[in-house]
């Protein structure tokens, strides 16, 4: 038997939600967020669904991810034997970006004429690409896509989306695809099995400072969806691995949290050539100083913030 837990919450709270890294249960709910009044930024609705019945503790966790909600008591129902992660993504639509098209189990239709689909289903792992920073990273790549590259990273890869897109475009490319969570990365080798992505290289890994992830450098594309507090904190470690030239895509942050993150890889040489703003979230197109960034001391990785998921 499953359950579902709803709250009411705001836009601004949900999409917090799809960034954030861990809620502090196990095992991990998969969390839905609504728009319940067409166009009204404060009327949104969270559900959560578990394989079991939450307890207190769960409650408790969910609950805070929504201070709106604070004093509501919140909707707790069982949902029998029906497959919840299926129901929890009956409302996502297939998303079209560029050349590529990305759906859900749950969805049916044929993959239109000239796309490269991807099934990415939601669960221990965030990523199905329906976030803003996830498909304007996907359409940040495919604009990209008349560009040679020959050793690509993708950092916080979640559910592999991003390290799969870029190894559609560059199939000679060396592509390495990192997470934080052995989960996402043994989600990330499910979704490769199923899509027929192969040679994809798979890294648990706290940002880029893996002896795996070093021992490849340079590379000459960096994919960073994950949050502004992190990839300021990563730059230079992050610039560290960058081949002189190399392009970087960055995302995970809101449109006001831009400066500071431009500003922090400015400090490592790192150049903004494009912003793609999608609503309240923005994606970054900096291309790497013309020397390689050498930090001026060694990173130590406990002083960095945590980081999350790709979404």
């Amino acid at each position: 038997m499953s359950w579902k837990l709803t709250l009411p919450c705001t836009r601004a709270e949900a999409e917090a939600i799809d960034a954030a890294e861990d809620f502090g249960i196990d095992p991990a709910p998969v969390l839905m967020t609504t728009e319940t009044v067409e166009d009204d930024t404060e009327t949104w609705r969270l559900d959560a669904y578990f394989e079991a019945e939450p307890d207190e503790a769960a409650i408790a966790a969910i609950t805070a991810l929504v201070p709106s909600a604070a004093g509501q008591a919140p909707q707790i129902e069982a949902l029998g034997d029906e497959d919840w992660v299926t129901m929890s993504q009956a409302g996502l639509e297939p998303l079209s970006v560029g050349r590529f098209y990305v759906h859900t189990a749950a969805q049916a239709g044929d993959v239109p004429a000239g796309k490269r689909a991807f099934l990415i289903d939601a669960g221990r792992a965030f990523g199905t690409g329906h976030h803003e920073t996830t498909s304007g990273c996907l359409a940040m790549l495919d604009r990209l896509a008349g560009e040679t590259f020959g050793n690509a990273i993708d950092l916080g890869t979640g559910t592999g989306l991003l390290a799969f897109a870029a190894r559609e475009l560059w199939p000679e490319a060396r592509v390495i695809a990192t997470d934080i969570d052995p989960v996402a990365i043994d989600v990330t080798a499910e979704n490769a099995r199923l899509n027929g992505v192969e040679r994809v290289e798979l890294v648990v890994a706290d940002g880029a400072l893996s002896d795996a992830i070093t021992a490849a450098a340079p590379y000459d594309l960096l994919i960073a969806n994950i949050l502004a507090g992190p990839l300021i904190s990563m730059a230079p470690e992050v610039a560290a691995i960058a081949a002189p030239g190399a392009t970087i895509v960055l995302a995970g942050l809101l449109e006001t949290q831009r400066g500071g993150v431009v500003a922090a890889y400015a400090a490592c040489g790192c150049a903004l050539e494009e912003v793609d703003r999608r609503g309240d979230w923005s994606v970054l197109r900096l291309t790497a100083g013309a020397e390689r960034f050498v930090p001026s001391g060694p990173i130590d990785p406990k002083g960095r913030d945590g980081w999350a998921l790709d979404l």
